[in-house]
């Protein structure tokens, strides 16, 4: 077994190195022919250090940025070459690409941005951090009770956007002596006023699940996803009923370190298709595309872990139901939303027709949807959300020239 995993590990590695060449050589083909951006024309930057991988990541903040760009000039500075390659492709705001430091301190000391946004929590953000004539703020991927929420890295921002009192509430449980009221911003969930994606299946009289688990985990206390544990026999069943149409949409991650975890994976992606071709009418769906948005609106049930897929269905306000993790050390915070979910466990997963049916007319599980929605998010009023990511911006930019008038530095 320990010759067979090295021998994985080092076919992945090769793999890896060799998806990296390709890609610089395919960047260093791009790069001189893409537009140049004049010398102090980026107000607001988001800082992406990850690989193509994660992607996911920054997508989701994709319109908000393009409508963000019309009053603030917007750049994504990327780190990674195929990152890099994507953003080309596909970002709605300029791209720069600072592979080493010496990149990063170029674009510093030409562009001079007020803001630097930042989606997760990656190492490498310290590098673009060590720079203090700027505001650095964390704005997250997505909104969760995850333990990745209340990480004492909050305290490295100047200033942190968050979704709503319940984030509030999160931080000041956890992070000793960190000033919640002076450094946070709630402004609900921009991404969910631009819902993408049309949907890809009649509209008929079946009953539509989602299934959006997250991936394993890198460690014990965040082992949350349910594709080994409950995934493939809930797959089985709802795909069985012909009255159910399952959309599963997998977390990008899904079994990159543990081999169970991705053949479950593959299971349900061939049950899938052996469903479809079975009966075509069926319309079942493998979603790996880069949308989000028409799965959590169309779908009359969801069945997600515990992840951010949670928190932008409850923002949808229809039925949910959270796969329980079978890891015993997964650390499940239960203060929140979780304390009152619609709990899936492992062994009950053979159960889930019955389930789905209860939840999609269960109405005393709709007005809990209904409290935590307003906790979590405060108003979704459609363009609300954008309305406050905006007034942030406005605020934090007002804030920088006063600082700066106050040191003699305007």
């Amino acid at each position: 077994m320990p010759i067979t995993k090295d021998v994985r590990t080092a076919i992945r590695l090769a793999r890896r190195l060799l998806r990296s060449r390709q890609n610089r050589r395919e960047l260093d083909r791009r790069l001189p022919g893409a537009p140049q951006l004049p010398p102090r024309s980026v107000e607001l930057a988001v800082y992406f250090a990850d690989g193509p991988v994660n992607m996911y990541q920054i997508r989701q903040w994709y319109a908000p940025l393009a409508e963000l760009a019309r009053e603030h000039p917007v750049a994504i500075v990327s780190r990674s070459p195929g990152t890099m390659t994507t953003l080309l492709d596909e970002s709605p705001v300029p791209a720069v690409y600072a592979r080493q430091v010496v990149d990063l301190e170029r674009f510093v000391e030409e562009q001079a941005p007020k803001i630097v946004l930042y989606v997760n929590q990656n190492a490498r953000n310290f590098q673009m951090m060590r720079y203090g004539r700027m505001w650095h703020v964390f704005v997250n991927h997505g909104e969760s009770d995850k333990m990745y929420m209340t990480t004492n890295q909050f305290k490295a921002y100047d200033y942190a956007l968050i979704a709503g009192d319940a984030a509030r509430d999160r931080l000041r449980a956890a992070l000793w002596d960190y000033d919640v009221d002076g450094r946070t911003i709630a402004i609900g969930r921009p991404q969910a006023d631009h819902f993408a994606g049309a949907v890809p299946y009649p509209q008929d009289d079946r009953t539509v699940v989602l299934y959006a688990p997250t991936w394993e985990g890198d460690r014990a206390a965040a082992a949350y996803g349910s594709i080994a544990s409950h995934g493939v026999v809930l797959a089985e069943h709802l795909l069985a009923t012909g009255r159910h149409r399952l959309v599963y949409r997998p977390h990008p991650r899904s079994g990159v370190l543990d081999q169970d975890y991705r053949s479950a994976h593959e299971r349900i992606v061939a049950a899938i298709a052996a469903a479809n071709a079975a009966d075509p009418s069926a319309h079942h769906v493998y979603d790996d595309g880069p949308q989000l948005g028409w799965q959590l609106a169309d779908a009359d049930v969801a069945v997600t872990d515990i992840s951010a897929m949670i928190y932008d269905r409850l923002a949808v306000g229809k039925p949910l139901i959270v796969a329980r993790p079978a890891a015993p050390d997964a650390d499940v915070d239960e203060r929140g939303y979780l304390g009152d979910a619609d709990w899936l466990l492992a062994e009950d997963a053979a159960d889930i027709v019955a389930r789905v049916d209860a939840a999609a007319n269960d109405a005393e599980q709709l007005a809990k949807l209904r409290h935590w929605v307003e906790r979590y998010f405060g108003d979704t009023t459609p363009g609300v959300a954008t309305s406050r990511l905006h007034a942030a911006v406005d605020r934090l930019v007002m804030r920088w020239h006063e600082v700066a008038v106050e040191r003699g530095e305007a």
